[in-house]
């Protein structure tokens, strides 16, 4: 670790969230420096109790919320909500992702604890937004990209729906709200006022549909899935080589003129189908099935390598454990070993984009339920007698 202050290191956050969008956008800012504080149930959040379990914590709760400081407040005490008024007036930022409308009814929605802390800035996310006709629906990520048009375009023509392998609503969302937090963060110290942030993981999966729906607005063709290929290129997809599949692309004209000469298939050069990018494109099937017969001679990796040396994308299809262990994938750390109270060094996901004047920092261990309760309530002026007064009233449960 270095001593260079984080870029958000005079960022406190609270972090009411649960499972994988909200929890997963705090970490982001705790990574960056901020002092997450995480608001967890007597019950604890729900990732502690997922499988794979180790130590009897879920696994993924550590890839969630390493970094960040652990308390436990009983919301359904009104001795704990007016602890929360307490710190929100020296937080910058609330994460929560409750229903539409339980903030409101606890009495710790936006509206309320902006008259404590005007700075406030404050993020809600659900799964479908906090206003709309579907807003009152529960939702998760499958729900998400089945109605936000993700898996239409998802699998193989003809196939039965298919999810993406990745929860990309959940992400996408965590991703989008971290970007408004800080956007909004940043207002918030030339105005003196925060905000609210509405992000919901229906509109962050829609709004992945860049290339999908430019299509549909441009033609009227309604997108459906491809399998691995492409909209705008061809080839541009797995392939199927002698041992197995492997991925390529030759998206522009000089790519498609080195592909033809490193298979030595002068023919498909010459083929009239094959001519330009549109006409590769309406000729798929056939294209594919042409290159296929050359790519069977050899095994993957041959190719791969082949293509490599001519300029042309190419690459293997690796499993996650093949992805962390590569040469590149230990080259970029993205996997990282930090310490645990309990297991020692525990594995947990690199950083994805790397900040060279103040790298970030994974500085706590996922905390243990309710581990920094006492701690944090002392640092936020909370004395003895209060913090026992809490205990006794039952705001940290039984």
């Amino acid at each position: 670790m270095t001593d260079t202050p984080r870029p958000l290191s005079d960022v406190r956050v609270l972090d009411f969230s649960t499972t994988i969008a909200g929890p997963h956008c705090a970490r982001l800012l705790a990574d960056m420096g901020a002092d997450v504080i995480k608001v967890e149930s007597p019950e604890g959040d729900l990732m502690r109790s997922r499988p794979v379990q180790r130590d009897g914590a879920g696994t993924m709760f550590g890839q969630l919320n390493a970094g960040k400081r652990s308390i436990v407040l009983d919301l359904k005490k009104a001795e704990a909500i007016a602890a929360i008024k307490k710190l929100v007036a020296k937080v910058d930022i609330v994460i929560e992702n409750y229903r539409p409308g339980v903030m409101k009814r606890l009495g710790v929605d936006y509206e309320t604890l902006k008259a404590i802390n005007p700075a406030l800035v404050y993020v809600s996310i659900s799964g479908f937004g906090q206003s709309g006709p579907w807003a009152e629906r529960p939702g998760f990520d499958l729900m998400a990209q089945a109605m936000s048009g993700v898996m239409s375009v998802t699998g193989y023509p003809g196939g039965a729906p298919v999810k993406a392998g990745v929860p990309v609503a959940d992400i996408g969302c965590a991703l989008f709200a971290t970007y408004a937090a800080l956007a909004a963060y940043i207002g918030a110290q030339k105005s003196g006022l925060g905000q609210y942030i509405d992000a919901s993981l229906f509109d962050s999966a829609l709004a992945f549909s860049i290339w999908d729906i430019s299509e549909y607005w441009g033609t009227g063709r309604h997108p459906e899935p491809l399998g691995t290929a492409n909209r705008m290129s061809a080839p541009y997809q797995a392939m199927r080589a002698a041992d197995g599949h492997f991925v390529m692309g030759a998206t522009n004209q000089k790519l498609w003129q080195k592909l033809c000469t490193v298979i030595e298939r002068p023919d498909l050069l010459a083929d009239e189908r094959f001519a330009t990018v549109s006409l590769r494109l309406a000729n798929r099937p056939v294209l594919i099935e042409a290159l296929e017969r050359s790519f069977a001679a050899d095994t993957a990796e041959h190719w791969i390598e082949r293509l490599l040396t001519a300029g042309i994308p190419a690459g293997p299809i690796l499993s996650y454990p093949e992805a962390f262990d590569s040469e590149h994938g230990r080259h970029r750390r993205m996997r990282i070993e930090i310490d645990h109270p309990v297991e020692g060094k525990v594995p947990n996901i690199g950083f994805a984009v790397k900040l060279q004047g103040t790298p970030q920092q994974v500085r706590r261990a996922p905390p243990l339920l309710g581990q920094h309760t006492d701690e944090v309530l002392a640092e936020f002026g909370f004395s003895l007698d209060e913090r026992r007064a809490l205990s006794a009233a039952g705001a940290f449960g039984r």
